[in-house]
């Protein structure tokens, strides 16, 4: 049994097909199909029924594919040992980030990161929670940038910084002549929202479950950018809440239409996840300490409360 096999075992078992996984790990097929027969031989078991299409995994297929994925990241270990031991931080790194993060806190430290790591190759996708989680399971992400807590066992959480959300009240709305606002304000009948998929659209909904105000046939008007909420709020068609970040690039005009929640204001956590083996940790740790740093000088609230952006059910 080689780390090879087992690297092509696991592609086999993402793509279901053999031609593909062999694309993907740069061998030819046959080559591809011949270890993992190998494999099989050596082991008298069968781990892909081929009889299926897709290929799919044999019942003792599932669970050595999910040995083969903690030996593969152990022997990546080593690679990582050396590193840290040469004080090296470089090589490939894949990061998601979420939607409703990456365009406001990805141009606040990127250039910066680039300067300091030249060495680092980041490779950085725009992927919801829920597509994140699946690819650091699967080993396709080192780490990535959300919102949590989402406390799920496999995945270690590193909080970033806190995020208040703020009122956006366009001048025809009832809170309009609010300084401050309270939770116990809101309505989520007259709230624009982010379409379905965007954890901050449930952080908003978690948040207005709890003045048992929701009415999930109410909601008409939805967008998939916080841009168009701005924009349909300007329109008269409702209030929204909006990321802390996202409020900082508001023209002039727009900035009077923000009210703040009276202390403690609602907030998300945004955190760096990563699978809990730690692999590549020296640049986990440089990304989160090259964000905690350019952050505080952006965000200097202290008294929130948490809002999970975990979807109720």
């Amino acid at each position: 049994m080689t780390i090879t096999q087992l690297h092509y075992v696991l592609a086999v078992a993402e793509h279901q097909n053999f031609t593909k996984a062999a694309q993907h790990c740069f061998v030819t097929q046959p080559t591809l199909s011949m270890q993992v027969q190998k494999l099989e031989e050596q082991l008298n078991v069968q781990i892909f029924d081929r009889g299926k299409k897709p290929i799919e995994l044999t019942n003792v297929g599932r669970k050595i594919v999910a040995q083969a994925k903690n030996i593969v990241a152990e022997a990546e270990r080593i690679n990582d040992i050396v590193d840290q031991e040469k004080g090296f931080v470089g090589g490939e790194f894949k990061l998601g980030i979420i939607p409703t993060i990456m365009p406001t806190l990805l141009p606040m430290f990127l250039k910066t990161f680039i300067k300091k790591y030249p060495k680092v190759k980041l490779k950085i996708e725009e992927l919801t929670t829920e597509e994140i989680i699946q690819r650091i399971n699967d080993g396709h992400l080192d780490a990535a940038i959300a919102a949590t807590p989402l406390k799920i066992e496999n995945i270690k959480e590193r909080v970033l910084f806190y995020e208040p959300f703020v009122g956006y009240i366009p001048a025809n709305h009832r809170l309009k002549n609010k300084k401050t606002i309270e939770v116990s304000d809101l309505d989520i009948n007259d709230m624009l929202l982010l379409e379905d998929g965007h954890c901050f659209r449930d952080g908003v909904l978690n948040l207005c479950k709890t003045l048992n105000k929701a009415d999930d046939e109410s909601f008409q008007l939805e967008s998939g950018s916080i841009e168009m909420l701005v924009k349909l709020a300007n329109e008269g068609m409702g209030m929204t809440l909006l990321p802390y970040l996202n409020t900082l690039d508001l023209k002039e005009k727009e900035q009077h239409n923000l009210h703040f929640f009276a202390p403690p204001s609602p907030a998300r956590e945004v955190s760096l996840i990563y699978n809990k083996n730690e692999l590549k940790i020296q640049i986990i740790n440089a990304i989160h300490d090259a964000i905690s740093a350019i952050i505080r000088g952006a965000i200097a609230f202290q008294d929130v409360e948490i809002i999970s952006p975990v979807a109720e059910r």
